[in-house]
């Protein structure tokens, strides 16, 4: 135990080296000092899609009557998983060259008039942007531009984005970034933030060998932050552009002829800290609120799970080895017959299930998803699969999930297999069709509603397509090759011989009974992983980054433990109590977890977010199912195997007549 312990800490602590192989540095210097080849001169600004924490439908940079880069045909590469989570990276028409300082740069002027729809439909969308809060998300450097300000408690906290403007209603309370100045203070009035500056932070390389070829005419960018402004710019009459105090205020009704000025200023900054290229993320991550509670819970989770260990153990252990030294006396005659315990249904215990064909795809797809589990979060923890790698988590899952159909097929036809089952062909056809199905099937009416709301998150159809693909032609044919393996494996021989009647299962109590006992069977899983989920769920739903996957790894493996150590627990009880029937049961105890992880799901909803709409409603909660039936393959597999590994090993080594 000790050295799992120790390998477990290390890949905590090694979970925040993010830039691992595939993530090089890139060099800048000044234009002109240098040979194109040896560094950049030019800083690519990147814009992304606009999200919301009151709307769930994300969309695209130019959804908005923002301005445009000049060549928009020019393509950004996206993975996989930044398609399918609904990134959209775009060229920006910010230009920026390296340490140069730039003043009020224009770069181009909108203009609305009251007489053309599609100016006050272009108009509204940007309304309905401030009201509901979107935020940009620009990318240099594989950075995000970071929008930093002082929170309640007095500490800086860095977004990893910045609104598009705030709101005064009728009633003159300043909504959102709106309470920054107070020069937003009009009632029924939007300020729209249309004038950035940005403030690059580099690093020169003193007293490294990259930074000796540069002589502080070059450096590595260490962070961008930008600072947001509503400037009603001077047009005209030789005044600065950006000279003025008035806002760029923007009344809830159109009645007059509008232009808005879009404009930035950059400044290049030379670090004075020992800050370097490797950790320049850390100040978005130290700011991140609540990231001293994760040690707490894991410690937390810790104490629970060693308390359950214990207990596991000294009850069952000792409790069977007294039960087994009695069972095998061979004095006792009859009188171990008369015994009340587990041994009395030995005839019984390994009665096939009923439904037990679901039961088998079920488990099968449960290993599938178990797998892939572990060893994403493994690669997550060594580095490869860090934020600043982007998409990589999700491609990496997916492509795991479809390469992974082979054991999928391999359990799920040995233990139907076991079962007596004979449609050997539907098994494998359910196998590779119902849990993926489910899926596909939730996320294509999800989709659906994203297409008809333009959303950048509606994955293209080429990618669905690509995604169908997958699935049917790598992992359909692997659950065939993995079941054409298992069934021509040598069936599972059970320990002891089943009776030919069925035993009469006696009265049970309350806390023997099925539904208490899977109720209760999801508590301590569930009690292990609630504080994690709510890192988790922020990352998803707030935009916060999560970077803490040596704290998950370790959250999964205590998820491990608690759900194999309770479904054993409940599981020998049962026996006790007579009740054999424990097949579906020990999938359905652990599996549990997740109905406790719904109700935490919809409890975050209500309490940590302002969802408007019923279609924003309707994504949160579909994209919750997903998640939680795949948690619930995970979380009832894992129980299953625990208990049918140990009713295999005490119904092994105990005599039977």
């Amino acid at each position: 135990m000790y050295p799992v312990v120790v390998a477990v800490l290390v890949l905590v602590a090694s979970a925040q080296g993010f830039y691992l192989p595939g993530l090089a540095p890139v060099n800048y210097c000044q234009k002109g000092m240098f040979e194109e080849s040896k560094c950049q001169t030019t800083v690519p600004l990147f814009v992304n899609r606009l999200n919301s924490e009151e709307s769930i439908i994300p969309y695209e940079y130019s959804h908005f009557d923002f301005c445009q880069a000049a060549d928009r045909s020019e393509m950004v590469v996206e993975n996989l998983g930044q398609v399918v989570f609904g990134e959209r990276i775009k060229p920006s028409p910010y230009t920026l060259e390296f340490m140069k300082d730039q003043k009020c740069v224009k770069v181009c002027t909108k203009s609305y008039k009251t007489s053309n729809k599609e100016d006050k439909k272009k108009l509204n969308d940007l309304k309905r942007a401030m009201n509901l809060n979107y935020y940009h998300h620009w990318i240099v450097d594989n950075m995000p531009v970071t929008w930093c300000y002082t929170v309640d408690s007095g500490n800086i906290f860095c977004a990893t984005g910045h609104p598009v403007g705030c709101f005064v209603d009728a009633t003159f309370r300043r909504k959102d970034a709106c309470v920054m100045d107070m020069k937003y203070k009009e009632r029924n009035t939007y300020y729209l933030f249309n004038h950035v500056d940005l403030n690059v932070t580099y690093h020169t390389g003193d007293g490294e060998n990259w930074g000796s070829t540069f002589s502080g005419a070059g450096g590595r960018i260490l962070s961008v932050r930008v600072i947001l402004k509503s400037i009603k710019h001077n047009q005209g009459g030789g005044k600065d552009l950006c000279d003025t105090q008035e806002v760029m205020a923007i009344p809830s009704e159109f009645k007059e002829d509008l232009s808005i000025t879009y404009s930035y200023s950059v400044t290049f900054v030379k670090s004075n800290t020992d800050i370097r290229w490797s950790s320049r993320w850390d100040y978005i991550l130290d700011s991140m609120p609540h990231t001293n509670i994760q040690w707490f819970s894991i410690l937390n989770s810790l104490v629970i799970v060693l308390f359950l260990s214990g207990m596991v153990a000294m009850i069952i252990l000792r409790t069977l080895h007294k039960d087994i030294a009695r069972y095998n006396q061979i004095d006792a005659g009859e009188d171990a017959h008369e015994e009340y315990g587990w041994k009395l249904v030995y005839g019984d215990v390994f009665r096939p299930p009923r439904r037990g064909m679901l039961l088998s795809v079920l488990v099968g797809s449960g290993t599938q998803v178990f797998i892939m589990t572990l060893i994403t979060l493994f690669f997550a923890c060594l580095g490869f699969l860090s934020p600043a790698n982007r998409g990589a988590l999700m491609t990496c899952a997916m492509v795991l999930y479809v390469c992974l159909g082979f054991p999928a097929g391999y359990v799920a036809a040995r233990l139907y297999k076991s079962f007596g089952g004979e449609k050997w062909k539907s098994n494998v056809l359910l196998t590779s069709m119902l849990c993926p199905g489910v899926v596909f099937a939730l996320f294509f009416i999800m989709n659906l509603m994203l297409w008809h709301k333009d959303s950048s998150a509606a994955v293209p159809f080429t990618t669905l397509l690509a995604l169908l693909s997958l699935w049917f032609l790598v992992s359909v044919p692997l659950t065939f090759v993995g079941a054409f393996f298992g069934y021509r494996k040598r069936c599972l021989e059970n320990p002891v011989r089943t009776n030919q009647i069925p035993r009469q299962i006696p009265e049970q109590s309350v806390y023997t009974k099925p539904l208490p006992g899977i109720i209760m069977g999801g508590v301590l899983p569930f009690g292990g992983i609630f504080i994690q989920l709510f890192f988790i769920l922020n990352s998803i739903w707030s935009s916060q980054t999560y970077y803490m996957f040596g704290f998950l790894f370790l959250v999964f493996l205590i998820l491990v433990v608690t759900c194999s150590e309770t479904t054993v627990l409940l599981c020998y009880f049962h026996l006790c109590a007579e009740d054999y029937h424990w097949w579906w049961r020990s999938f359905l105890t652990s599996g549990c977890t997740a109905f406790y992880l719904f109700i935490y799901c919809i409890h975050y909803f209500f309490s940590k977010l302002s969802i408007h709409g019923v279609v924003s409603t309707m994504l949160y909660f579909g994209y919750t199912l997903i998640m939680v039936f795949l948690f619930f393959l995970l979380t009832g597999t894992i129980g299953f195997l625990a208990c049918f590994w140990f009713v295999r090993k005490i119904y092994s080594v105990v005599k039977v007549d």
